[in-house]
């Protein structure tokens, strides 16, 4: 029988890998272009815009379960 530790320890690998995945993918486009000579981020300003905001807010969603969750991993 699976008890509520299993479920918090099971549940917080998934959104950590979940949460990985999420930051991969945001940083990508960014390292290649600094790395050949693009902006590096500091240099221009972009708005985020399309896939890339809902990536964003994606991000800070996932990480805001993986904190609870964690929290909720002491507490219980």
């Amino acid at each position: 029988m699976i008890d509520t530790h299993q479920i918090l320890f099971f549940s917080q690998i998934a959104i950590s890998v979940i949460l990985i995945i999420l930051i991969a993918v945001q940083q990508r486009g960014t390292a290649l272009g600094a790395g050949f000579g693009g902006s590096g981020g500091g240099e221009s300003y972009s708005s985020r815009r399309g896939i890339q905001k809902k990536l964003y807010y994606a991000t800070i969603v996932v990480s805001a379960l993986f904190i609870i969750l964690g929290i909720a991993g002491l507490l219980i």
